[in-house]
């Protein structure tokens, strides 16, 4: 078991070792200042810039930075309609995997445009090599809105006066060939030399040593698991997605993985510190984020290496821990580690079935996409957080008796309205998603006896994770949920929309509401963000909301689950 932690602490520590110069090299793309990438990069955006007709010198305010993400999300989506509708007649599809139907199609399109990469449908007979080339571009492209966005939030929190906050289109596309592209490469190297596949041939045939015939599924794995990762995307090219062997084949690679979808989430909070040259603020969100993620992860390592007592009372050995729906080749506390990780940073990838876990440690799963703030997904996870800190700034001003202010400029109504809006949203849809959900259910159980393999508290569990999954663009649930139906392909495809953009656009337009602001400069009466102080009320801010949000809800499932055991 020391061994166990001892690995944890090493992708933790090595998470933190590379992120730190990511996060200057970012601020530095985002600046425009050289870096060694240029002459490999410049011709091929310049090319880009020259086809598509961009001006990146033509700087956006907040309303044309939002009207051109918006646009190309749209046309992004009708594209990966078309494509999974008629994968089945469309190129690349040696395997003969029919085309999606429409609900389902609507659903898997519109959670990978927006980060979530829901998935109600199986990888390897769900979709064709082409439908999966087309879900790795939208893993870039969803990456790398987020990361557009929050480059210009950072341009909204400068010291100058202005109405423009950059142009949306360059920040994208630099997104992609300066950090997103490099970066998936050496990963997709390093699994290509650990055993993950990547070819476009079809099935494979192979005789078990029973004597059985086998056909197994395979494809350009390596280069789709990379960028899967490293874009807090979390869509698995197999079902079973980082459980599989060809997507995660040993210890290594699960390291590898695990780096690569904090690493980025990481980062862009020291990009902040670099890009506004204030390096303890950004110091202060980070130790925020770290101790929220600290305790829901530290329980829940402890609560999957102690096992299930249930089991222990039948007299079976559970020392390994609890190890139901878990791969041996990674162990409980690894698995534990990621199960937090990867819903903090809203990733949704799984090295093992959360379904399967102690009834607590679903529920820091659901706490971890309830806050939605903790390092959160590439670019958002920051725009989230930054919600908060309005929120703090503006209660803290309160309790002083000052106008509230942030980096100079004053925090009035319209940004504490924007604020409000977007992080009662978030609860807002978690909720009624589920009641909906429940109501239906229980009118009819029998009709809906597909939905749920395990009524009860496991149940309703069961269904608030998949819109806490669904709101928080996670993308992972609790496997027991049936949710290939056209209640929930629709239902989630709308709350993923609002979920996705709402909660960029409230953000962004605050941005650019500040911006437009006279510059103020700090007094000794100025309520300063970048002390212990600040973070604190932050973090207590972040944990009134959530818990008075959502307590109730997770009292009726993961809660009354664990008395059960008692």
């Amino acid at each position: 078991m020391d061994t166990e932690i001892s690995g944890i602490v090493c992708m933790f520590v090595a998470t933190l070792v590379i992120s730190f110069p990511l996060g200057r090299y970012i601020a530095k793309v985002y600046e425009g200042q050289r870096t060694l990438l240029d002459p490999v990069f410049n011709p091929v955006e310049k090319f880009l810039y020259r086809i598509s007709g961009i001006h990146i010198s033509r700087e956006m305010n907040w309303k044309q930075q939002m009207a051109a993400m918006l646009t190309i999300n749209m046309i992004w989506f009708l594209l990966g309609m078309f494509i999974l509708m008629n994968q089945s007649w469309l190129p690349l599809n040696p395997d003969h995997n029919p085309g999606q139907s429409p609900d389902l199609a609507f659903n898997t399109a519109i959670s990978f445009i927006t980060n979530c990469n829901l998935q109600d449908y199986s990888g390897e007979t769900g979709v064709s090599y082409l439908s999966q080339l087309y879900l790795m571009f939208l893993h870039f492209a969803s990456a790398a809105t987020g990361m557009a966005a929050a480059a210009a939030v950072f341009n909204g929190l400068k010291s100058s006066t202005t109405d423009k906050l950059g142009n949306f289109y360059n920040y994208f596309i630099k997104s992609i060939t300066r950090i997103l592209l490099p970066v998936s490469f050496i990963i997709a190297i390093l699994f290509v030399f650990n055993g993950m596949p990547m070819t476009f041939l079809g099935k494979d045939t192979l005789t078990s040593l029973q004597g059985a015939i086998m056909h197994i599924s395979r494809g350009p794995v390596a280069g789709y698991v990379a960028i899967k990762h490293l874009g807090t995307n979390g869509g698995g090219f197999f079902n079973a997605n980082s459980a599989h062997p060809f997507e995660n084949p040993d210890y290594f690679t699960n390291m590898v993985e695990m780096i690569a979808q904090m690493i980025i989430p990481f980062a862009m909070v020291f990009a902040l510190g670099f890009y506004l040259k204030r390096k303890k603020l950004a110091y202060v969100i980070f130790a925020v984020m770290t101790l929220g993620f600290l305790l829901l992860v530290i329980p829940n390592i402890s609560m999957e290496t102690k096992g299930n007592p249930a089991i222990a009372a039948m007299g079976i050995n559970t020392s390994a821990g609890n190890m139901e729906g878990k791969e041996v080749r990674f162990g409980a506390a690894a698995s534990g580690y990621w199960s937090i990780a990867t819903t903090v940073i809203s990733t949704g990838s799984v090295n093992s079935m959360h379904d399967s876990f102690m009834p607590l440690s679903g529920m820091n799963m659901m706490l971890a996409m309830m806050v939605n703030c903790f390092y959160g997904g590439v670019g958002v996870g920051f725009l989230n957080f930054f919600v908060f800190i309005i929120l703090a700034v503006f209660i803290g001003g309160l309790m002083v008796g000052r106008t509230p202010e942030f980096l100079g400029k004053k925090i009035e109504a319209r940004e504490m309205k924007i604020a409000l809006i977007v992080a009662l949203l978030h609860p807002f849809l978690i909720l009624t998603g589920t009641a909906l959900a429940s109501y239906i259910y229980v009118q009819d159980p029998s009709a809906y006896a597909a939905w749920l393999n395990n009524p009860g508290f496991h149940g309703f569990s069961e269904m608030l994770y998949q819109y806490a999954s669904t709101t928080a663009n996670n993308g992972s649930s609790f496997a027991g949920l049936g949710a290939t139906t056209p209640w929930w392909n629709i239902s989630t495809g709308f709350v993923l929309l609002f979920s996705r953009y709402l909660p960029i656009i409230g953000p962004v337009a605050i941005a650019g509401s500040l911006a437009a602001k006279k510059y103020t400069p700090e007094s000794a009466g100025t309520l300063k963000p970048d002390t212990a102080t600040f973070g604190l009320m932050t973090f207590a801010v972040i944990f009134i909301i959530t818990a008075l949000s959502f307590f109730p809800s997770l009292a009726l499932g993961p809660i009354a689950e664990y008395f059960t055991f008692h």
